[in-house]
């Protein structure tokens, strides 16, 4: 259990390039990177408007002078500063990560960056192998990912009480925009415009994070071939989606269904995914995150509960309270800084044996994203027909 001990014997010196006073997901950076005093937040791009930027920074108790205008100002900056920053987390518009991503891995610095990294494969194999180069991680927010008892459904997944995995049904589905409320709400009409995100909508933005749900809990599976088929049920928004179904067939003969969707009225987030096995199935619901439905065939259905003695050990070294307690996002996205906060620390010390086998949402995780991503798109724009993941 996290007990509030440092897992470093530092605190990493950390900046934030957008993440401003209007932004909901830079408070759940701030929340997340400060809860264990992993990172300290000295330096900042906290906005488009420099003023209004600096005014936020300074009322989070960063200094004055290292409140900057642009992220080209405070890399150069910083990089000639003694004290200067060695962690920089972009929570920004999709189509400038690529360009913040690649600038702060060139400074030096480890890269904490919201999904997508970028809008091609080309240019997420690029930073990934800049990233190699600098020997600094990137990692990526998929943040349910960080919650516990995902790590308790892969320990039993590799442990093989499900057997051989058959089915990975996956869903994230809220109704928030089944009508065109972008046309009064700035920050969701940069969402539905492929200036600022690229190719898709809910692909990228939703399902993104379940299918990285599905390769955290069975990482054994590769998808094979896909096929998928998109709509815009709000027509302003074509031609990016609002709705869109994938289907996909792994490599050991499972295959895969994701329905993502901005526009199922009524439904709150929607998020859940099932893994069926030979023996038993496994099923997680994001709106319900403490509970993992474990259902053996011939047997009563078991529902595990976070923060349990029979839990396995992977999963209780994330829990931050006692079981009956409930732990969500925020604990999520903690457990994933914290995690991004030892691999740093690691990479920086050269620790290749602690690096092998730890986990958390690295460079290849964003890069299957914005892989699977483009795969969607292509099959979708050519009539759903089936492409090979390549």
């Amino acid at each position: 259990m996290i007990n509030g001990v440092k897992p470093l014997d530092r605190s990493l010196r950390w900046g934030m390039v957008g993440g401003g006073g209007t932004s909901q997901i830079g408070y759940i950076h701030r929340s997340a990177a400060l809860r264990d005093n992993t990172f300290t937040l000295l330096a900042g791009a906290f906005d488009i408007d420099a003023s209004r930027g600096r005014a936020f920074g300074e009322s989070l108790g960063v200094a004055a002078d290292r409140c900057y205008a642009d992220y080209q100002a405070m890399f150069a900056a910083e990089a000639a500063r003694e004290d200067g920053i060695e962690a920089v987390s972009i929570a920004t518009p999709n189509n400038t990560h690529y360009a913040i991503c690649r600038a702060a891995l060139e400074a030096g610095l480890h890269v904490v960056c919201e999904k997508p990294l970028c809008f091609s494969s080309q240019e997420a194999e690029e930073l990934a192998a800049l990233s190699r180069r600098q020997n600094k991680i990137i990692g990526v927010t998929y943040g349910y990912a960080g919650h516990q008892l995902i790590l308790q459904a892969r320990q039993m997944i590799a442990a093989g009480q499900l057997g051989e995995i058959r089915i990975v049904n996956m869903q994230f589905c809220h109704g928030f925009h089944a009508q065109p409320v972008e046309q009064d709400n700035p920050s969701t009409r940069w969402r539905v415009d492929p200036r600022f995100v690229g190719p898709s909508y809910v692909l990228g933005d939703l399902a993104t994070h379940t299918l990285f749900l599905a390769e955290t809990m069975a990482p054994a599976l590769k998808i094979k071939r896909l096929m998928c088929a998109r709509q815009s049920f709000v027509k302003s928004r074509a031609p990016l989606e609002d709705n869109a179904h994938v289907l996909m067939e792994f490599d050991n003969g499972a295959v895969g269904t994701l329905w993502c969707s901005a526009v199922n009225s009524g439904s709150m987030h929607g998020q859940k995914i099932r893994i069926v096995g030979e023996k038993a199935s496994l099923e997680w619901w994001d709106e319900q995150p403490n509970q993992l439905r474990f259902e053996v065939q011939g047997e009563p259905v078991r529902i595990l509960e976070r923060g349990m003695d029979y839990l396995d050990a992977q999963a209780l070294q994330d829990d931050r309270i006692g079981g009956g307690h409930t732990e969500g996002l925020f604990e999520a996205w903690s457990n994933l800084y914290r995690r991004f906060a030892i691999a740093m620390d690691a990479s920086d010390r050269r620790d290749e044996a602690l690096l092998k086998d730890f986990w958390y949402p690295d460079v290849h995780a964003g890069v299957l994203g914005v892989r699977w991503v483009e795969h969607c798109v292509r099959s979708a724009d050519n009539g759903a027909g089936w492409v090979e993941f390549s």
